[in-house]
């Protein structure tokens, strides 16, 4: 491996690191890029078949965290894949913080399938409808990967399952389990509810309602199909989304608490579901 030192914070190869916003890389060149932090979640990637265009480690974490990576690019890529290094103190200015364990990996993504084709041939999904938290989003899709769910379908208005946050908080399990947004308009009132039972889904929404049914039933698990809806934190689901499920799921708590974050909620959704 032979870094390419950068001593000035200016400098154009610094742009996808430091000036880069989520939807700038979302969309650039077409394709769209991800960035990628610690050697854990980039080989990862690199696992699930995604292209690496660049690497920037801090230079006291190159041998630990860029060397593992750089190893596993092979041959071919080592040859082209620039690896960047600089001092903590820059790459602080550069980024505002320090690299998660040093290293940050960019990629370039791979199309995604439309809705259609990412309901085909599944039986188990979680649906999150306007999730914008991208730690809960991350925690909610390593709990679907390690529970044996067969995907993770998001509206439109939540956030971006490739966002640094989210690959870093799923600890890379995003490139393990099918992961897609709906459009803008199927994310519309409950027009991705009605696309979602056509496709053959029994719909099971998480509210607190006065006809939601304790836990998961053995009918729920009986379905040939399921899809498992959750809603933000603040708000839950839309009132309209939970009138439109097939059912609607609640967990008893005790001591006056009502409610649990959505990624706890989910993750004990998915095990009863799974069982």
């Amino acid at each position: 491996m032979n870094p390419i030192k950068i001593d000035d914070i200016s400098a154009p190869e610094m742009d996808l690191f430091a000036r880069a916003t989520e939807n700038e890389l979302r969309t650039y060149e077409g394709t769209g890029l991800f960035i990628a932090e610690s050697a854990y979640v980039a080989l990862r990637a690199l696992e699930a078949g995604y292209e690496p265009v660049a690497m920037l480690t801090e230079t006291d974490r190159a041998e630990a965290e860029a060397l593992p990576v750089f190893n596993a690019l092979g041959k071919g890529l080592q040859d082209t894949v620039p690896v960047y290094m600089a001092d903590r103190e820059l790459i602080e200015n550069i980024t505002g913080h320090k690299l998660v364990r040093g290293l940050w990996t960019v990629f370039r993504r791979k199309p995604e399938p439309d809705t259609i084709d990412f309901l085909k041939d599944k039986k188990r999904i979680a649906v999150l409808v306007d999730v914008v938290n991208a730690a809960n989003v991350g925690a909610i899709i390593r709990s679907a990967a390690a529970l044996g769910l067969d995907g993770v379908l998001l509206t439109h208005p939540s956030v971006d399952p490739y966002t640094r946050r989210v690959l870093r908080v799923s600890m890379g399990t995003v490139f393990q389990i099918p992961c897609a947004k709906a459009s803008w308009e199927e994310s519309q009132s409950n027009a991705l509810m009605d696309l979602i039972k056509s496709n053959g889904f029994m719909t099971v929404s998480l509210a607190l309602t006065e006809d939601s049914i304790p836990g998961v039933s053995s009918e729920i698990r009986s379905q040939e199909r399921l899809a498992l809806i959750l809603g933000t934190e603040g708000t839950g689901l839309p009132k309209q989304v939970i009138e439109a499920s097939d059912y609607r799921i609640r967990f008893p708590m005790q001591r006056g608490v009502d409610s649990l974050n959505v990624a706890c909620a989910a993750s004990i959704s998915f095990w009863e579901l799974m069982k």
